[in-house]
Order: structure tokens, then C-alpha cells, then sequence
């Protein structure tokens, strides 16, 4: 006995017997309205999270390394006290795109990283590393301070008071040609051991250093 064959469901609704199908009808206006709605929902769903997600990711993957920058002569700068410099951070935005950096000669007495040719000077973000308020050298106190939120930093660029989660932020420096130049940023715990550079608002020390991972177009000298 052969076997019977499966009838296949018609694709016309009227033939299925839906209430208030019509000819030639092959999808219900419930299914219609319901897949419209979900539709939409992804739509904006998308709107909301792509950019987000580009925001959020985006600057792993962007190269944030400069070259170097002339910032004076070696006699410039005392080992007891810090000069600011102007450098460019962002370029190709003009003045929007310059920050000050603040210089001072290694000092042996107060220095407690090892010496090597990147850091024969020491220079100091003006970003605080609490939300990237402009910090002010108080030559008088020997202190850094961050206006907007009272954040304090001591002569090496460590916190001392305030809510700012890690030390400022530095960058290597060199001489070259008889002129001392300004490269890479570079972040550090409170230890002073050196990262690749982090937003605002990222500590280093425990488990923050692998909460907020390095980004890969950034290399360490």
C-alpha cells in the first residue's frame, strides 16, 4: 500500500478558513501589525545601541600615539620645580586640540622610578585622571590640584587626596639634537608602574589594571 501523501497547508488565508481573510490574502494582518511592531522595535533598539557600543569601543581601536614635540632646552626645566609646556593631543582641530604638560628635571631624591633615556625629565599631564578637569601646578605647596573636584596630587604626579582613582598621567621624554622632546602618553598606578594610556575615570591598581584592558593601537616604548 503506497504511502499517503501529507497535504500541504494552502498559503491563501482564505482557504485555511481564517476569520476575516479575503482572496489572495496570504498573510493575516495580525502576523502583518505584529512583525511591523517588532520591526520597529529592533529599529530603535539599533538606533540606541550601535552608537553607544561605537562610542564605548571605538577608542580602544583609535590610534592615540603622537610624535615627539619639542618643548624647550634642557636648562629649561629644574629638578625642583615644574615648567609648563604647550604640546598638541588631538591634531589637525587647532588650539582646541593643544593641552599643557608639565615639565621638571628628574630628580634623583625625589624620583623613585629607575633612570632610563625616556625619563631623564619628568613630565605631568594637566588632565586629572578623576574626569579630565584641567589640574593646576601650586608651586608654593608642591602640589597639583584639580579645581572641580578637589582631587590633589603630590610632586610625582601620585594622589594624595580627592576622588581621582591613579596618579596623573605622564609622557616618555627624550633629548634630541640637543632639545627635549615630548612623545608617547603613557598612565601609572600608584606605584608608578607604567600602563598604556587610560581614559579618565579608570583606576590601575588591583583589579581595575585588567578591569579596563590595554588598547592594542597603542604600544609602549
Amino acid at each position: 500500500m503506497a504511502p499517503k501523501r501529507r497535504q500541504t497547508k494552502s498559503k491563501y488565508t482564505l482557504d485555511r478558513g481564517i476569520p476575516g481573510a479575503f482572496e489572495g490574502e496570504t498573510v493575516t494582518r495580525r502576523r502583518f501589525m505584529t512583525g511591523t511592531v517588532h520591526g520597529a522595535g529592533m529599529l530603535m533598539t539599533a538606533g540606541f545601541t550601535l552608537p553607544a557600543l561605537a562610542f564605548a569601543v571605538g577608542p580602544i581601536f583609535k590610534n592615540q600615539t603622537l610624535g615627539w614635540q619639542t618643548v624647550g632646552y634642557p636648562e629649561d626645566f629644574p629638578d625642583n620645580n615644574y615648567i609648563p609646556a604647550v604640546i598638541t593631543t588631538s591634531p589637525g582641530i587647532g588650539e582646541a586640540g593643544k593641552s599643557t604638560v608639565y615639565l621638571r628635571t628628574r630628580n634623583p631624591a625625589v624620583d623613585t622610578t629607575p633612570e632610563n633615556q625616556y625619563n631623564r625629565w619628568v613630565a605631568i599631564t594637566s588632565r586629572c585622571s578623576h574626569l579630565g578637569c584641567s589640574v593646576l601646578w601650586v608651586d608654593a605647596s608642591e602640589r597639583f590640584i584639580c579645581p572641580c573636584h578637589g582631587s590633589v596630587f603630590d610632586l610625582e604626579g601620585v594622589r594624595v587626596a580627592g576622588p581621582a582613582p591613579r596618579p596623573l598621567d605622564r609622557f616618555y621624554t627624550r633629548l634630541q639634537d640637543g632639545v627635549v622632546q615630548v612623545g608617547p602618553r603613557y598612565s601609572v598606578n600608584t606605584e608608578l608602574r607604567i600602563f598604556s594610556p587610560r581614559d579618565p575615570g579608570e583606576p590601575l591598581d588591583g583589579i581595575g589594571q585588567y578591569l579596563y584592558p590595554s588598547r592594542p593601537s597603542v604600544r609602549k616604548l
